[in-house]
């Protein structure tokens, strides 16, 4: 059975939702329309870090969930793409930050391959953001610097989990947890040497705002020597 387009005037009524061993799901939900503000190159920073600050302020005042979560993509040893949501730690000049195991499946394809792309996806404001560019290891005294201030049952994780790793079980991990816990008693927890910050330079940033039928509006800088310059692409 095809799916449709959300319209079901002339139409058999959509099957149940379990069809023999199929799942039919009806797609209804996904013909909203957005009606979000313009986005103009005249009225957004000239400066992109700037620009998406000012917008996950707008996101935080408006009650998002996490809005610092944001899928990082990168490609593997094989060349195959792989996404997964991490948090951002730090937007300044330099680019933005976010902290995990270096050992771990992006941390190795990071380490192959040293560029990235970072998406945020604010739909209840009917933003996204899209950002590309070379990814580097901050120092270690940053990483020690923000380790620091993880709470304590996270800093023990971090040494608990061989994050990507296949494990037999559960039992696994809280047995590493336990031998952690007993290592460090007492005493400040050490950031482990695999594991802290990775900071994007970009050299690509996408502003992204829904709007009626479709048009939306796009707006994004490119790294021109020490300036960006502001292209505005089709929906």
């Amino acid at each position: 059975m095809g799916l449709t387009d959300g319209s079901t005037s002339g139409r058999a009524a959509p099957a149940a939702p379990f069809a023999g061993d199929a799942l039919t799901l009806p797609l209804e939900g996904e013909r909203r329309d957005y009606e979000g503000q313009d986005l103009d190159p005249a009225d957004v920073a000239a400066d992109p870090i700037k620009q998406v600050r000012a917008w996950l302020r707008a996101a935080r005042e408006a009650g998002i969930f996490e809005p610092e979560a944001m899928t990082l993509s990168t490609v593997g040893e094989d060349g195959r793409p792989s996404s997964r949501y991490v948090l951002l730690r730090g937007l300044d000049d330099r680019g933005l930050t976010f902290f995990t195991n270096y050992e771990s499946a992006k941390g190795r394809a990071l380490a192959r391959h040293p560029y990235a792309a970072l998406t945020f996806g604010w739909l209840v404001l009917h933003r996204a953001v899209r950002v590309e560019g070379e990814v580097e290891k901050l120092p270690p005294e940053e990483s020690d610097a923000y380790f620091a201030t993880r709470p304590r049952g996270a800093q023990l994780g971090a040494w608990a989990s061989p994050q990507s790793a296949v494990i037999g079980g559960r039992d696994e991990l809280d047995r590493a947890l336990a031998e952690a816990e007993a290592r460090f008693d007492g005493v400040e927890v050490p950031r482990p040497a695999h594991w802290g910050g990775f900071l994007v330079r970009p050299d690509r940033v996408e502003l992204w705002q829904g709007r009626l039928n479709r048009l939306h509006d796009r707006l994004r800088y490119v790294r021109d020597g020490d300036r960006w310059r502001i292209e505005r692409l089709a929906p």
